[in-house]
């Protein structure tokens, strides 16, 4: 496989350090934004776990089963018992498709609704604390270049190996 034209070398096995590692900022900061919103969210008994899947369902109505777990990036035995969970509080419904019987769509009910109406004002509260002392172009770079990053990574999905190369 051929390198792609613009392959970078910031980080060495030789010179790596946990201090700068990319990874492990992201995990801290995604922990950070969980924890925070579950903070705030803990007055509508709502866990990251849930709310997650609700803002996802609020946002576009009804979704498969199937598309859940690739958005949420979930396993499907785990999803199942979440909405097994959200379905006996009464914040969603499972219902077969018309068109493909095969096919379960999820969607919120009303009190789902109601209860997730404060998830987008929660973290938008986290997500501004966290974005303290940026200006709005810092704001907008940072948004712009991890979508760069999300797409090197989908990019990379079909031929990326997981070999260690040797020297």
């Amino acid at each position: 496989m051929e390198d792609p034209p613009n392959k970078v070398q910031f980080y060495k096995a030789e010179t790596y350090t946990t201090h700068n590692s990319l990874g492990l900022l992201l995990r801290r900061l995604t922990q950070s934004i969980v924890h925070q919103a579950d903070a705030r969210l803990a007055a509508n008994d709502l866990t990251h776990a849930q709310w997650a899947p609700m803002l996802k369902l609020r946002m576009v109505d009804k979704l498969s089963v199937t598309a859940l777990v690739r958005e949420l990036q979930i396993d499907a035995g785990a999803l199942t018992r979440l909405l097994d969970r959200l379905e006996a509080k009464g914040l969603c419904e499972r219902e077969r498709s018309e068109e493909d019987r095969r096919v379960v769509m999820v969607s919120l009910t009303e009190e789902g609704r109601r209860q997730s109406a404060a998830v987008p004002e929660a973290l938008c509260e986290v997500f501004n604390q966290h974005l303290a002392g940026f200006s709005e172009a810092e704001w907008h770079t940072l948004i712009e270049l991890l979508r760069r990053m999300v797409a090197n990574g989908e990019a990379c999905k079909p031929d990326c190996k997981h070999e260690l190369k040797s020297e």
